[in-house]
């Protein structure tokens, strides 16, 4: 099946929307990429947490809890831009296949308020009936 590619600019405290629900639920997808750089590299420090979830977040932070059901995937940057120090993203993402629309947050931990790029491959999975149901029910409840 073929991947799907999704990119974008999200300011602090921010959500996107990565529409992906089709009417009959069989088309599943899967994360094989997840990747964030700043929005301009060495000009100002941030500490960028960037996250995917299956449900749209009320509340944007920077504490990335793997215990919790609707996340997909969590990503972590660190820049000092006065020492022009820069971390290698930190990335996880979960091999889960999910068949509706997914969030993307950013929180900068260290309140410099900047903006980050997000880089995202979706792997299309074919799903039957079954697989499509089971997958939907999991997406709206959250649970494993």
């Amino acid at each position: 099946m073929p991947v799907k590619t999704f990119r974008g600019k999200l300011a602090h405290d921010s959500q996107d929307t990565i529409r992906l629900g089709t009417n009959n639920g069989l088309t599943g997808y899967q994360i094989t990429l997840f990747d964030m750089m700043p929005v301009a590299p060495g000009a100002q420090s941030n500490e960028s947490v960037v996250k995917v979830f299956k449900r749209s977040q009320s509340t944007i932070d920077g504490t990335i809890d793997f215990d919790d059901n609707a996340l997909l995937a969590a990503g972590f940057l660190a820049e000092n831009g006065d020492a022009r120090f820069h971390v290698n993203p930190t990335v996880v993402f979960d091999n889960e296949i999910f068949n509706q629309d997914i969030y993307i947050t950013y929180f900068d931990v260290d309140g410099a308020n900047g903006e980050v790029n997000y880089y995202l491959e979706l792997k299309q999975v074919k799903l039957d009936l079954n697989e499509a149901t089971v997958a939907t029910l999991k997406d709206m409840r959250g649970s494993n």
